[in-house]
């Protein structure tokens, strides 16, 4: 905490308070050496791309600027007892010491709080360089360099902050590539989709086509053979209580005849794993053609394709029986169908 006496017009940070100052300072010169053997790729990096990294940060704003020297020195007396050191940006100690200094350049006491102030100016960098606030890490600089244009930290610093700043940019451009990678792949997963789904619907159809033709040509059948039995002349002398048995006609009014078999859809998860499987089902006709109840009689896998087994049975259609039909059907699942 930096203390300043009301009366005093050559604000001071105490003995210790420098002295911790300059052991922090040697200390992150030595950090700033190290990152410096570390990565030699920062001591070596283009200096165009340096340059263009980003744009000078002003170290004294405006305002401050044009604000006049007692103003200035009061302005700074209050930041320092009230810990703004080097921000906010615009209302720190720093800036007012440096707005004060290019009006009043020889003052000692200027001077000397610029020189106290820089070794936590310096770490303040450091650290918002550590945690990627780029922006805040130029505006330090910034202050740093107007008030010590020749401090050793400097150039360290300026690379430091451009080679961070190219890395988060090539982190950035990676994580775009990935993305459109990503958008890509499911862009292909989705059109794979389509293309399966499609070949799939296409296969229901034909199959479906061939049941409903099955179906067309058993009761065309089934028509023919009514209108060859009525065209038979009636029996000459039939015997008054001979009447048609009731056994010929219940088979052939219980035969189940398909009218609509859709195949039934074929579970997303398992198609995704390629998975296979049948289900055995038994269900009942009712006389008007449509399933009335069924149940499954048992499947391999279990329970993968009973949903999808008995769904696509309680939709079949069979032609009208005399009476309630119970039948088992066996109903196949493989994904390279």
């Amino acid at each position: 905490m930096l203390n300043v006496k009301p009366e005093s017009r050559r604000p001071r940070l105490s003995a210790v308070v420098r002295a911790t100052a300059v052991l922090a300072l040697l200390c992150a010169l030595a950090a700033c050496k190290k990152d410096a053997a570390e990565d030699p790729a920062a001591a070596t990096a283009d200096p165009a791309a340096t340059t263009a990294a980003a744009e000078p940060a002003e170290a004294v704003s405006a305002e401050v600027a044009a604000m006049d020297a007692d103003a200035l020195r009061e302005a700074a007396s209050a930041a320092l007892r009230e810990q703004r050191l080097y921000a906010p940006a615009g209302n720190n100690a720093m800036e007012y010491y440096l707005a004060l200094r290019d009006k009043q350049p020889t003052d000692p006491s200027v001077v000397s709080a610029l020189t106290d102030l820089m070794p936590y100016t310096l770490i303040a960098t450091e650290q918002s360089i550590g945690r990627e606030d780029f922006d805040e890490a130029e505006r330090l600089f910034a202050l740093m360099e107007k008030t010590k244009p020749d401090a050793p930290a400097l150039p360290r610093l300026r690379q430091t902050i451009t080679n961070g700043r190219q890395q988060v940019a090539s982190r950035t451009a990676a994580e775009e590539a990935r993305s459109e990678r990503e958008a890509e792949r499911q862009a292909e997963v989705q059109a794979a989709r389509e293309r399966e789904q499609q070949a799939a619907q296409q296969e229901a159809a034909r199959q479906l086509a061939t049941q409903q033709a099955a179906a067309r040509a058993a009761e065309e059948q089934r028509q023919r053979e009514a209108a060859a039995a009525a065209a038979q002349p009636e029996p000459a002398q039939p015997a008054p209580t001979q009447t048609p048995t009731p056994a010929p006609a219940r088979t052939a009014n219980t035969e189940l005849i398909p009218v609509s078999t859709p195949a039934p859809r074929f579970p997303p998860e398992a198609y995704r794993s390629r998975q296979s499987g049948e289900v055995q089902v038994e269900f009942v006709v009712g006389t008007d053609g449509s399933v009335t109840s069924a149940r499954v009689v048992r499947s391999n896998p279990r329970r993968v394709f009973d949903r999808a087994a008995l769904e696509a049975v309680n939709q079949w259609r069979f032609q009208p029986v005399a009476e309630p039909v119970t039948s088992r059907r066996t109903i196949g699942f493989d994904p390279e169908r």
